[in-house]
């Protein structure tokens, strides 16, 4: 397990902890900050064991954030079904999975050369 180098700002420590309110499980923190092409600085994705869970997830950590650290995401995708929810927070992406989802896109590998902090389930 790769670690990243620098400490996660605030904003990635919220959105962890709004996913773990909820049992979200598998966190794994992508720090891309040094990559020279990437979409944002980080990617937090995780998972949950049902669409009603992820929707959830997804729930709890855009009110978590917003009442914490007064940050709202740009924009969010996914609710309809809630296979995958992703919230956009500018420098952040919250990718929050149902597992099949998850493994088929397999985000963790396609950035492997990131920075990688893999969260311990609570």
């Amino acid at each position: 397990m790769k670690k990243t180098a620098k400490p996660a700002p605030a904003l990635i420590q919220k959105i962890v902890e709004g996913i773990q309110n909820k049992k979200g499980h598998r966190i794994v923190v992508l720090d891309m900050r040094d990559l020279e092409v990437a979409p944002c600085a980080f990617f937090v994705v995780a998972e949950g064991n049902s669409n009603t869970q992820v929707l959830a997830i997804a729930d709890e950590v855009e009110d978590f954030v917003r009442k914490e650290t007064k940050e709202k995401p740009i924009g969010t995708i996914g609710q309809d079904n809630a296979e995958w929810i992703a919230l956009d927070y500018g420098d952040a992406m919250v990718h929050i999975f149902q597992r099949e989802a998850r493994d088929f896109y397999d985000i963790e590998h396609l950035w492997a050369d990131a920075g990688i902090t893999e969260i311990e389930d609570l």
